[in-house]
């Protein structure tokens, strides 16, 4: 009755529109009174919440992508890869996917992806006689790579309130993320074959291939540099996102593209960003502190596992969970949230962290294309200047597939486990 009190005022919170992180930390300081505690635990529990040095990779990340989002590198990478791809069937929506994967490596952020490949690609294919509703789902689905293939903000979230390696969690990312582009780039390609009447673009030359190649070639060597240094054990991940945004500064400045209008602009929008997510994390931080109290995480734990014996059963219903909660919470409060509660039932039903990682983030990527609160749904609506029903019709083909994709983790976990277990 407590557990159900609690999650029922938390709740209401949200319905009446109360931000998710004051809704988080007053409820906590709320059961903290009542319990009741000397509500100075809450300074220390905000204070121990901001004190991580892997948190810093949040705000280096999303400088280095909005760097890059104001440096329009996005056009660079969209135009090398549709050299080589854009004569296939379907091809424009195959370089869209294909790109969305490659901001992907180096952004860790669903939103930017979407936003920046959404400004090149829209106009692109909706000109080339592609159906909108197709072209805007498709730039909505393929935004959440963003936070799958590494490096990602969510895992390096999960990581830090699991305590589960961060690196470990990269790597698991990477066969469920290739996976899923491949399922999105094979889907359009039939999808154009049979239901789309667009223009062929003809086949790009080898000195066009190699020109926009040599334009898009300091951002993926900028994605190398990430993700090889974390993965060669040469820096941390909040070290690697220090290194990239100083490269990012480097590479659209010397190409021209960065002045310092826009890079106020930048740090402006990430200092935001940064804020709206630490202040998450202090009210998630108190909140997870006083449902320890009240023992609301052991109880739910001991209630799953008594009456659920089957990690099946277990995931199912995790998975319905959190497809109900997708449709009221955005990405990182989801996690902030019901990580902390579910995450002890995890060693009953001997399930990986790491792999419980990655369904869990797959499950967020659909949520953030459903709605009423699918934020990359926003973000294409806003950039595509379309309807919330127009992106959402095109969104749902691809929503059925990362459900698909969730399960098939589960009957194949090697799919994110291979990786990090044996390299």
């Amino acid at each position: 009755m407590t557990a159900f009190l609690i999650l029922a005022a938390l709740l209401l919170l949200l319905i009446l529109r109360v931000p998710v992180a004051f809704a988080l930390g007053s409820l906590g300081v709320f059961l903290l009174w009542y319990f009741p505690l000397p509500l100075n635990a809450v300074p220390q529990r905000l204070y121990g919440s901001m004190d991580s040095f892997e948190l810093l990779a949040v705000p280096m990340f999303l400088l280095m992508s909005n760097v890059l989002l104001k440096g329009g590198v996005g056009k660079d990478l969209f135009a090398a890869v549709q050299s080589w791809v854009g004569h296939w069937p379907g091809g424009l929506g195959v370089a869209t996917i294909l790109s969305c994967g490659l901001f992907s490596a180096v952004s860790g952020s669903s939103v930017a992806t979407a936003a920046t490949i959404a400004t090149v690609a829209i106009p692109e294919m909706t000109s080339r006689g592609y159906e909108r509703p197709f072209v805007l789902g498709m730039l909505a689905a393929g935004g959440t790579l963003g936070i799958l293939i590494p490096p990602s903000i969510p895992l390096i979230l999960y990581g830090i309130v699991t305590e589960s390696s961060i690196p470990k969690l990269f790597l698991a990312g990477i066969g469920p993320g290739l996976f899923l582009a491949s399922v999105f780039i094979i889907y359009g390609m039939l999808y154009s074959r049979f239901n789309s009447k667009y223009e062929r673009i003809e086949k790009a030359s080898w000195a066009e291939r190699r020109r926009a190649t040599f334009m898009a070639l300091p951002t993926m060597l900028l994605a190398g540099s990430i993700i090889g240094s974390i993965y060669m054990g040469i820096a941390t991940p909040s070290e690697s996102a220090g290194i990239g945004f100083v490269m990012a500064l480097l590479i659209t400045f010397a190409m021209g593209r960065m002045n310092w209008e826009k890079m106020k602009e930048a740090t402006y929008k990430s200092m935001k960003t940064t804020t709206m997510v630490f202040l998450i994390i202090a009210g998630a931080k108190v909140f997870s502190y006083a449902i320890t109290l009240y023992r609301l995480p052991q109880d739910i734990s001991t209630l799953l596992t008594t009456n659920i014996s089957e990690p099946g059963l277990f995931i199912l219903a995790v998975g319905l969970v959190l497809l109900i909660v997708g449709f009221f919470l955005e990405s990182l409060s989801m996690l902030l949230i019901m990580v902390p509660v579910l995450f002890p039932a995890l060693a009953g039903m001997a399930i990986d962290p790491i792999w419980f990682g990655i369904f869990f983030v797959v499950l967020i990527e659909t949520a953030l294309i459903t709605p009423p609160v699918g934020m990359n749904l926003f973000i294409i609506q806003a950039v595509g200047r379309a309807k919330l029903s127009e992106v959402a019709k095109g969104a749902w083909p691809f929503a059925l597939m990362m459900l698909a994709t969730a399960a098939l983790l589960y009957f194949w976990q090697g799919l994110a486990l291979y990786i990090p277990y044996n390299t």
